[in-house]
C-alpha cells in the first residue's frame, strides 16, 4: 500500500497496489500487520456499509471517548467527497479540514483518527460506501458537528439546494458552540 501523507498528521490517503490484466482486477484492500506499520497501531472491531444515493451529506460524526473511534474508509460503487475535520482542543490544526475524493476507480482509503470528525457527500447517482472501525458504535456517546459550518468552509461539491440530509444531521452546532470536543492532549490510543 502507498501512503501520501495530507497537511493533517495522522490523517492518511491509502492507494492499494493494483493487479490488473484481461480478466479485470485484485487488490489487498486491507492488511493488518501492513496497516500497523505504516498508519496507525489500533484493530479494527466492526465493518459497516451504507448505500446513498446523489447529493446526501452524511456528517459530521464521532464518538466520544471510552467509545472513540478511527475509521477506514472507502467506496465500492460511485464516487463521495469524503472529509475529516480536526476537533482537538489545542491542536495546531484544531477547525481544519481534509477533504479526498474516494471512487470505485482510484480505489483510495482515507485513513480518520480518534479525535476527528467525518462526513461525506455523494458526487454520483448512487454510491456504496464501506468502513471499518476500530471501536463498537455506541449511541449514547455519539457526537456530531454542522456539515455546513461557515468557518470550516467546506465545499461539498453539491450544489446547496440539492443536499439530503438527515434531520439529525441538519441541526447540529458549529464548532464553536460544540458542546464537547476531544482535548489535544489526552491519549486516544
Amino acid at each position: 500500500m502507498n501512503i501520501i501523507k495530507t497537511e493533517i498528521e495522522s490523517v492518511v490517503i491509502i492507494e492499494p497496489r493494483l493487479f490488473k490484466d484481461d480478466r479485470g482486477y485484485f487488490f489487498e484492500s486491507f492488511n493488518q500487520k501492513e496497516f500497523e506499520e505504516k498508519v496507525c497501531d489500533t484493530t479494527f472491531v466492526q465493518d459497516n456499509e451504507s448505500k446513498s444515493s446523489y447529493g446526501v451529506i452524511r456528517g459530521f460524526h464521532f464518538q466520544k471517548p471510552p467509545f472513540a473511534q478511527s475509521k477506514l474508509v472507502r467506496v465500492v460503487r460511485g464516487a463521495v467527497l469524503d472529509v475529516a475535520v480536526d476537533i482537538r482542543k489545542g491542536s495546531p490544526t484544531f477547525g481544519k479540514h481534509v477533504a479526498v475524493e474516494l471512487t470505485e476507480e482510484n480505489h483510495r482509503q482515507f485513513f480518520i483518527p480518534r479525535g476527528f470528525a467525518h462526513g461525506f457527500s455523494v458526487l454520483s447517482d448512487e454510491v456504496i460506501f464501506q468502513y471499518k472501525c476500530d471501536n463498537f458504535y455506541a449511541p449514547q456517546y455519539e457526537g456530531a458537528i454542522a456539515w455546513n459550518d461557515p468557518v470550516l468552509g467546506i465545499d461539498w461539491e453539491i450544489p446547496r439546494e440539492k443536499a439530503i440530509l438527515s434531520e439529525k444531521d441538519s441541526c447540529h452546532s458549529v464548532l464553536r458552540d460544540a458542546d464537547w470536543l476531544f482535548d489535544y492532549q489526552e491519549k486516544l490510543y
